[in-house]
């Protein structure tokens, strides 16, 4: 048997599709016929524990013949060593793919070890968190004080003395609140990491953020709970303010009333009002639409996409409007009843910011913040400041824990006073299965007693006035 020649495989036809050719040596081909001409896969015939085995050597003209006989001598070597050819080619391509395999995981482990913080949090803020705001304010928190000081801070070196640096520097502004709120927000990323791939590889030692106890931080005399609530005469002391501030601006030449004291904005003191008689929260009320209040009815729906959950339990609040509420939203809906929100934004194109009352409030308690200099473009004075100051600094949201407290001073049961502000009340599973009454007599009995306790308050105050409550 001759050697194959090039010639005789270029002149393979049609009708050799489908023909084995031989040589010397063992090697055979198979030929084919395609689309891009003649094709001729060979193979090596060996005999192996009995049985014919086929080695494939090549296909031309991918491959020279040349190099297809290479291929097969190659194979008769191992062959005659006692080496299954097929089984070592195999081998080979395992042999191979694990090196591939290998490198990739290097690379991979390469890039795990170069993951940063702020890698870190970009996962978490797309796959990790989901605030009412689209994670608007974390994002801008992160910006701010976090991603600057240990942002490029490869994770797996992340210490806690990392994260003392950026709280200690917050901690300077004098933001004792916010430097607890800040660690809360850097200790759910931490943590959120610590149990998914690959951020948990990088904190072999544990997550740095438990070895810090931001108490220690704090001045000595802060308290995280609030516990500010506003007297009757406070009550009575805020509406005086709110009448004065107003008529003392009216009467100001025009050419004055660019320098002079501004009041607040009516529609923020109606904001004000609403609190206290609803125990709502005021991002609740900011976020209103009037399609949910009805004023002929005395009812206002809170959505429980807009309410404040806990441990991600969100409900629907059915507010009943007392008459002193009501009297509120009368007056703001002659504000602002031709728009969407309640409280729209200057250009209409949604609701206010969510924290523009309450610092408007804290503006107006200069005394109280601890500012190197005025922040531009905000009001610094003291006129909102309640007893002198002597009971110190009050906010929108301490407005919800006075009337629960003028609430519980006129009997109202606890747990009625409970479903007014909303709260999700726990217990037995099977108990909240079964037991589905809604309580809004109940409900609407505590509001109605609420806003008279507000009006009498008023009245007794300043009977000339209590007709309107300014």
């Amino acid at each position: 048997m001759t050697k194959l020649t090039v010639k005789q495989l270029e002149a393979l036809k049609v009708d050799d599709h489908g023909k084995t050719v031989r040589e010397e040596g063992n090697l055979a081909g198979k030929v084919a016929i395609r689309k891009h001409g003649v094709s001729v896969s060979f193979y090596y015939r060996f005999k192996w524990q009995g049985k014919h085995k086929d080695f494939a050597c090549g296909t031309w003209p991918q491959r020279s013949l040349a190099e297809i006989r290479a291929e097969r001598d190659r194979a008769r070597q191992t062959v005659a060593i006692g080496i299954n050819p097929c089984d070592e080619k195999k081998a080979s391509r395992i042999e191979a793919q694990a090196a591939i395999e290998a490198t990739i995981a290097e690379a991979k482990r390469q890039e795990a070890e170069s993951l940063t913080v702020a890698d870190l949090f970009n996962e978490w803020l797309m796959d990790g968190v989901a605030r009412q705001d689209g994670n608007a304010e974390l994002t801008r928190r992160f910006q701010k004080d976090v991603l600057p000081t240990i942002g490029v801070q490869h994770l797996r070196n992340l210490t806690e003395k990392d994260l003392l640096r950026v709280l200690r520097t917050v901690r300077e502004r004098g933001v004792n609140r916010y430097v607890v709120s800040l660690f809360s927000d850097i200790s759910q990323m931490l943590a959120w990491g610590e149990k998914r791939k690959p951020w948990r590889g990088l904190m072999i030692d544990g997550n740095p953020a438990e070895l810090i106890s931001v108490e220690k931080l704090l001045d000595h005399n802060y308290q995280e709970e609030r516990e500010r609530i506003l007297s009757a005469d406070e009550i009575v002391e805020l509406r005086d303010i709110f009448e004065k501030t107003q008529l003392d601006y009216d009467a100001l030449p025009a050419g004055q009333k660019y320098s002079g004291t501004r009041p607040l904005e009516r529609k923020a003191q109606l904001a004000i009002w609403i609190c206290l008689s609803t125990l709502c929260r005021i991002g609740e009320l900011l976020k209103a639409e009037w399609s949910h209040v009805n004023l002929d009815s005395g009812t206002w729906l809170i959505p429980a996409i807009n309410t404040k959950g806990h441990r991600g339990k969100r409900q629907d609040h059915h507010i009943f409007l007392s008459n002193f509420a009501i009297q509120q939203f009368k007056e703001l809906n002659i504000l602002t009843g031709n728009t969407l929100f309640l409280f729209p934004a200057t250009n209409n194109s949604g609701h206010v910011d969510l924290k523009s009352i309450s610092k408007r409030v804290g503006d107006r308690q200069e005394r109280f913040k601890d500012r190197a200099r005025p922040l531009s473009g905000r009001r610094h004075d003291n006129t909102l400041v309640l007893a002198k100051g002597s009971r110190g600094d009050w906010t929108p949201h301490d407005l919800r824990r006075t009337g629960a407290t003028m609430m519980q001073e006129l009997g109202i049961p606890l747990d009625i006073i409970d479903r007014c502000q909303n709260h999700v009340l726990g217990g037995s599973k099977v108990r909240r299965h079964y037991l589905h009454h809604d309580y809004a007599s109940e409900k609407r009995h505590a509001w109605c007693k609420l806003g008279e306790r507000i009006e009498e308050i008023l009245k007794k105050s300043n009977p000339t006035n209590s007709a309107k409550i300014q």
